[in-house]
């Protein structure tokens, strides 16, 4: 199962361009475009002036969010667009509303979807990504306690802090993927909220959609499990199956979630529907009114994939926590029950081979963990290695395996497979913090010097 859905296997079946200089295929319809023109949705392919005179990272890319239009219009008179590229303004529309009820295969094409380029690095988003963290925790918090005791959810609160988590994502996904994956357990709940959000924000990148659509989407995860703060905590942290009566009161939280955030203010229908949806299944057997696939949204259906990774990841009551190719190996088995299996397949891609965090095994015996995706050569990451193939621990290093990086023996360093940490007794949390990041740049840096 799992060989059929990994989308890595693909690229073959993948139409072939021509590159040019631009990075861009032969099929570009090149059209010049006055500034007062330009509009979110459009992918511009050239500039008025070298790329190398902007402030821009990449020759190419969507406008995607109000802050990208406003510094194109500040640098530029007119701009280049790829008509092929350029999403329409009803496929904005669309995908920037509600979206509760809108099938986003109508509007995008999953299997020619290119997802967009990051436009900064992780290098310097890291530290923006720990204050979006900590501040959407803090108001998951907020949000748990006013739900505790019946009271409304400040809709727009909410908003401005899931628009700091798409922003981080939309600069560099690898940040704020590398906070979810290493941060101390805290509540559960509002842990497991924070994460389906992230989770759910990445694939909505990778799917491309706009940015007011990635707001929604976030704030879908992050409210779905909210009405679980209306049922007994004794209930919510039993060990063991729940049957009977409490299995109906547990079950009950979807309809508790769904009307509390009714009687709230600023919170958008598909977040409301998502909440009283989430545990909903494609085969019709999932509660609370046994909807099947057809009557699902989109939505749900990527919160559903978002939440069922964190959980297997981070391990489930009585269960241990999993490798991402051990997690996303289970979720191929519960297509067509539980997950679709064209977002399921986007979100591997989303995730990438080797997600940040992860701790794998060279060829040498080394050990490393991820740090950073490389887009254009998925299977060379940038890593920071732990220990030597003597198992000596290493200076906290970042080392770019793209740069075909070598060891102390001139070995190129090369990943040979995903470890779970226990086995080597590596505790990857303890590598949480920022500081550890920007050591490992720094230390690079002054390798360089």
């Amino acid at each position: 199962m799992l060989s059929t859905l990994w989308p890595f296997r693909q690229q073959k079946k993948l139409k072939k361009t021509t590159p040019s200089l631009g990075g861009l295929g032969t099929s570009v319809e090149k059209s010049y475009t006055p500034i007062d023109q330009l509009r979110l949705g459009m992918y511009i392919v050239e500039l008025d002036r070298p790329w190398l005179d902007s402030p821009f990272m990449f020759q190419g890319f969507e406008v995607r969010t109000q802050a990208q239009l406003q510094a194109v219009k500040n640098l530029c008179a007119y701009v280049y667009i790829d008509a092929t590229k350029t999403r329409t303004l009803s496929q904005t529309n669309k995908l920037g509303g509600n979206a509760a009820n809108t099938s986003l295969s109508k509007v995008i094409d999953f299997k020619n979807t290119v997802p967009p380029q990051k436009l900064g690095s992780f290098e310097r988003e890291i530290v923006k990504a720990e204050k979006a963290h900590a501040h959407t925790t803090s108001l998951i918090n907020d949000c748990m306690k006013q739900a505790a005791q019946g009271k409304q959810i400040d809709g727009w609160l909410a908003k401005k802090a899931i628009t700091d988590c798409v922003n981080s994502v939309l600069q560099s996904p690898d940040a704020l993927l590398w906070l979810i994956r290493l941060k101390e357990k805290d509540e559960h709940t509002t842990r497991h909220s924070l994460n389906v959000a992230v989770l759910s924000i990445i694939l909505g990148r990778h799917l491309n959609l706009p940015e007011t659509a990635l707001v929604n989407l976030g704030m879908c995860g992050m409210l779905h499990d909210i009405g679980k703060m209306r049922i007994p905590y004794k209930l919510i942290s039993k060990e063991g199956k729940l049957e009977g009566d409490e299995l109906k009161l547990m079950q009950s939280h979807t309809i508790l979630g769904y009307e509390l955030l009714k009687s709230s203010d600023n919170i958008d229908s598909c977040v409301l529907e998502t909440a009283l949806t989430h545990h909903e299944r494609l085969d019709g057997n999932g509660y609370p009114r046994q909807l099947k696939q057809a009557s699902i949204s989109d939505f749900t259906k990527i919160v559903t994939i978002a939440s069922t990774y964190d959980s297997i990841i981070n391990g489930r009551p009585n269960q241990a926590s999993k490798t991402h190719l051990e997690a996303t190996h289970q979720m191929t088995k519960l297509v067509g029950s539980k997950l679709d299996r064209d977002l399921l397949i986007k979100f591997i891609e989303s995730m990438g081979v080797y997600p940040p965090g992860c701790i794998v095994q060279m060829t040498s015996g080394a050990l490393a963990i991820i740090v950073e995706a490389n887009e254009r050569m998925k299977l060379r990451p940038k890593v920071v290695v732990l220990r030597n193939e003597e198992g000596q621990a290493m200076p906290e290093e970042i080392v770019d395996l793209a740069k075909m990086a070598t060891d102390k023996k001139g070995n190129v360093y090369t990943i040979k497979n995903v470890v779970d940490p226990q086995h080597h007794h590596i505790n990857p949390k303890q590598y949480y913090s920022p500081k550890f990041i920007d050591k490992g740049f720094s230390f690079r840096k002054m390798a360089k010097s």
